[in-house]
């Protein structure tokens, strides 16, 4: 069964100064991403759509793409300001795309299969591949009866996705006890005090938190279906939201709506084994060993992309 791995690569770089300057994590120089096509082709995807900015595709085609390009199908996508549903337009003052949501939407001609969408500079480990990769396999009449399109996202514990060197923002997921998402409740300033876990967001009531709460990392597992309901939420959020220089569309904002709405549902998975993520410069070093440790248990070759 063919199956399309989309990641989210438009801000790939940014922190870092540059594609060519990507943090490399790997005993290979090997970069986050390389990580995640290896592990989609393990799982079983056959090809990869990067969703990019335009301006960028020469860098990404030199910088990254020579690693994997022999083993997987590559398409892009490209997310512009300017790429908006009829009758909207880009309102004064505004310079930056719309947001995770739009990134995706950005792929809705390059994908016509069952999808993974990721982001492009986390690690999201094996397991979380094959969580996914399994969901995208059965047929709908096996997941909810085809009632409604039924969608997947991996959830990982709270305390795996923390930064010592600061505050995270993370999505707290709520689930009923069959396993069906509820909603995602965004924290923006989660970090450790002393002898606890707080959000602590400015003007706000603190929050305190166990570290086990599941949280959205952005692995979600998609049917094509999903595009033209994306549309609609995008053309909700532009006639609501549409004159702001500033506001963004994102991804779990309009997959939440869905489902509010009862216009689908989402199934969260276990299988968030592993996540690892730049946040601060000072994760860098930890990045690496925990990169390092998979390796030396045999979980990846050193060289990924060794003929």
């Amino acid at each position: 069964m063919d199956r399309t791995l989309c990641v989210l690569a438009a801000g790939m770089g940014s922190r870092f100064g540059g594609l060519k300057q990507t943090a490399p994590v790997g005993p290979s120089s090997e970069v986050v991403l390389d990580y995640s096509v290896f592990d989609a082709l393990r799982a079983g995807f056959t090809k990869a759509v990067f969703v990019i900015r335009r301006e960028m595709e020469k860098d990404f085609r030199e910088a990254i793409c020579p690693r994997f390009e022999k083993h997987i199908e590559i398409a892009f996508a490209y997310q512009d300001l300017h790429d908006l549903p009829a009758g909207f337009s880009v309102p004064e003052g505004r310079e930056k795309p719309w947001g995770t949501g739009h990134a995706l939407r950005a792929a809705r001609k390059k994908i016509g299969e069952p999808f993974l969408a990721i982001n492009a500079d986390d690690f999201y480990g094996r397991t979380a591949f094959s969580a996914i990769a399994d969901f995208l396999a059965k047929p709908i009449s096996q997941k909810n009866g085809g009632t409604l399109p039924e969608f997947a996202l991996v959830g990982y514990r709270l305390g795996d996705t923390l930064s010592e060197h600061g505050t995270v923002s993370r999505g707290i997921c709520r689930a009923t006890t069959s396993g069906l998402l509820q909603g995602i409740t965004e924290m923006t300033k989660i970090g450790k005090t002393e002898n606890s876990l707080m959000n602590r967001e400015d003007g706000a009531p603190e929050i305190p938190l166990s570290g086990e709460e599941s949280v959205s990392m952005n692995f979600w597992g998609f049917l094509p279906s999903f595009f033209p309901l994306l549309e609609e939420r995008f053309t909700a959020f532009l006639e609501s939201e549409g004159t702001s220089a500033k506001n963004e569309f994102y991804l779990p904002y309009a997959v939440t709506d869905l489902v509010a709405s009862g216009r689908a549902q989402v199934r969260l998975l276990q299988g968030g084994k592993h996540w690892f993520g730049i946040t601060y410069p000072g994760d860098k070093n930890a990045v690496v060993a925990a990169v390092r440790s998979l390796v030396e248990n045999g979980e990846y070759p050193a060289n990924l992309w060794e003929k």
